[in-house]
């Protein structure tokens, strides 16, 4: 469908790629990954047009649509609601309602019923609206809401202003009008970036069955794995095509260096063995003509050549935390509003030496406002705010890159909290993450979001901290970085409170997660897997309760008769039958999964991680897949079963 002819851009004369070439397949599921810097936004810029290449060409059929997401948009104010700015993704069916109600209005003002003229403006509006009808325009409305819908956006958010909404809202909504538009290549920078967990599902599920061809760039590595099959690595201006998702390829790619330094080892010792018979029998006239067979064989040796690879990354560890009170912090009945909209309502919150929590739920309910009401940046109308013994916090806010300041250096950003001792290990500390050289000198006002990031923070390791909060760490981390950071935290001794929507980087990390939704909080125990599993089944069984209720009222104003009756009830029957299938597994789903999780609870105390736990985990584990295999088997016959009976 697209093909990419020995493409390279180069800026300010040096080249960031160079020669690649490559194919995009329909149905295609790429994940671009390399560095930052590496071009990867580049190449979807010249993909999309918006920037010409250096040398090459990409070729592509006439009537193919591309559609491109960038990870930044200058926002302008157009006026339009939600729903009209979600309606542009359908120009042509808005230009004919604009046409038709036009048309309409004339048709309204005319009395020349007989005219040809009158006759000529009726048939337009029936041409329109048989075009109307082709494209499906009655279920746009429905089409919109779906998609809004999972998104995040409420039913009462549609006819709001554009205006209204941040800046990560407002970057939902041009998602929203690219994955109603269905074009044929797909191109999506970053896209979880401004998503909760649940508008991350959701769109994983879309993409998985879109029709068309998709692009990803994303530091999402769960993302990644769910949603792509190919990998499309671009390394120090090379590009590498892997047949597979973002967790398998990293394997395919060790593996494919280890084969090549083996294979270097090997022609190197051939050579050297090769060059001593030489050496050896150059002047015995015995052996001429065996040396100079093996001098010939030398000139045609093709030497072999290991691909050039970046491996520089972040290595740090985090200070030893002094020791903090039995309880950290505890917020007792605490409520927060801003003017009328109240975000907290009566939050009771306690957090104990070593815990490590997380934080979750839907951009705007308030995981943010009680992370900044514990570093005390924001005062709270009602209730307590409690901190332990010996407390020191460490924070690291959402925003934290751009509260650097741009005309300090890199090394003057740390030079000037720096106290103590601390002082003479700066440059360590910025080495630590991938800061030498003249980089330290450089202005923060040129330095990149992930390099932001990384200098944010380094700014933790100044002083020990037995209490560290954490809001959207990774949002500009490559995965690399991210993995890093992750097994800092993970042999980090104090306690964490970290608020992200990266399910990879909570998995393992968090032992305790909090539910932030309709103003408090929901404490579930057993790490993000075990919440986001339970919360799939409570959104399956209320999707199923639905069903049945719909399902009883068709029943119900069906026509009546004996034999009507009795084949409703025998339908009536097998579906109860088969949705009994499904809430028994579902149950034994959620009895599995709350064994698991007490076990989890249990292991995670060194004294308890014995075989015998190992082994009675591994085993319910087994029956959990066998009964998630078991749940998909069934609620796919009930729904083939709904459909049917529609």
């Amino acid at each position: 469908m697209l093909a990419v002819n020995n493409l390279t851009i180069r800026f300010a004369g040096e080249a960031i790629f160079s020669g690649i070439s490559f194919m995009i397949k329909p149905k295609d599921r790429i994940g671009l990954t390399g560095k930052n810097g590496a071009g990867k936004t580049s190449l979807l810029k010249i993909l999309n047009g918006e920037l010409e290449a250096s040398e090459g060409e990409v070729s592509k059929p006439g009537d193919c649509s591309i559609a491109y997401l960038p990870q930044h948009i200058l926002f302008e104010d157009t006026g339009h609601s939600v729903l009209e700015e979600a309606r542009s993704a359908f120009p042509e069916i808005v230009a004919i309602d604009a046409s038709i109600e036009k048309l309409t209005e004339s048709l309204n003002s005319r009395e020349d019923y007989e005219s040809e003229a009158y006759q000529k403006i009726i048939q337009s509006v029936s041409e329109l609206s048989e075009r109307r009808a082709l494209l499906n325009a009655d279920s746009l409305e429905g089409q919109i809401e779906k998609t809004m819908r999972g998104l995040g956006f409420r039913t009462d958010d549609m006819q709001r202003n554009t205006a209204e909404f941040s800046g990560g809202w407002r970057m939902r909504i041009e998602l929203a009008k690219l994955l109603l538009s269905q074009p044929n290549v797909l191109m999506l920078d970053e896209p979880t970036n401004h998503l909760d967990i649940e508008s991350i599902q959701w769109l994983e599920d879309f993409l998985i069955n879109y029709q068309g061809a998709i692009i990803l760039i994303s530091h999402d590595r769960l993302f990644l794995d769910h949603v792509t099959k190919r990998t499309v690595e671009l390394e120090l201006g090379n590009l590498y095509d892997y047949p597979a998702s973002y967790t398998k390829y990293e394997t395919m790619r060790e593996e494919r260096l280890a084969m090549q330094k083996a294979a270097l080892d090997n022609q190197q010792k051939k050579i050297a063995d090769t060059e001593r018979f030489v050496e050896k029998f150059r002047y015995k006239a015995t052996k001429a003509k065996q040396v100079q067979s093996r001098v010939k064989q030398l000139e045609r040796t093709e030497k072999i050549e290991i691909e050039v690879t970046d491996s520089s990354k972040i290595h740090f560890r985090f200070p030893p935390a002094p020791r903090s009170g039995s309880i950290v912090i505890e917020t007792k009945h605490l409520s927060k509003s801003y003017g009328e909209l109240q975000v907290l309502k009566n939050v009771n919150f306690i957090l104990e030496r070593g815990d490590k929590v997380a934080f979750v739920g839907r951009n705007g309910e308030g995981k943010t406002t009680l992370s900044r009401i514990i570093m005390k940046q924001l005062a709270f109308e009602s209730g307590e705010l409690i901190q332990g013994h010996n407390l020191s916090i460490g924070y690291y806010a959402q925003n934290q890159d751009e509260m650097l300041d741009n005309n300090k250096t890199v090394f003057q950003t740390l030079d000037d909290e720096a106290v103590g001792d601390v002082r003479k290990n700066l440059r360590g500390i910025l080495g630590a993450f991938m800061f030498s050289g003249d980089d330290i000198d450089k202005k923060v006002s040129i330095l990149s979001g992930g390099e932001r990031s990384r200098l944010a923070l380094a700014k933790l390791l100044l002083k020990p901290h037995n209490l560290l909060v954490l809001d959207e760490p990774t949002n500009h981390l490559d995965i690399r970085s991210k993995d890093v950071l992750k097994q800092a935290l993970l042999e980090y001794d104090g306690s964490l409170i970290i608020v992200s929507h990266d399910r990879y980087f909570l998995d393992g990390l968090a032992d305790i997660v909090y539910e932030f939704k309709q103003k408090n909080i929901t404490q579930h125990l057993g790490g993000i897997s075990a919440f986001i599993k339970r919360r799939r089944i409570e959104n399956l069984q209320s999707l199923n309760a639905a069903k049945q209720v719909k399902q009883a009222q068709k029943s119900a104003s069906s026509g009546s008769g004996k034999q009507d009756y009795q084949a409703r009830k025998a339908k009536e029957k097998q579906g109860r039958k088969l949705q009994r299938r499904v809430d028994n597994a579902e149950q034994e789903i959620e009895t599995l999964e709350q064994a698991i999780a007490e076990l989890e609870t249990l292991m995670a105390k060194p004294e308890n991680a014995n075989q015998e736990h190992f082994d009675k985990y591994h085993n319910l584990s087994h029956k959990l897949n066998k009964a998630m295999e078991a749940w998909g088997k069934y609620q796919q016959a009930l729904d083939k079963f709904d459909n049917e009976n529609k």
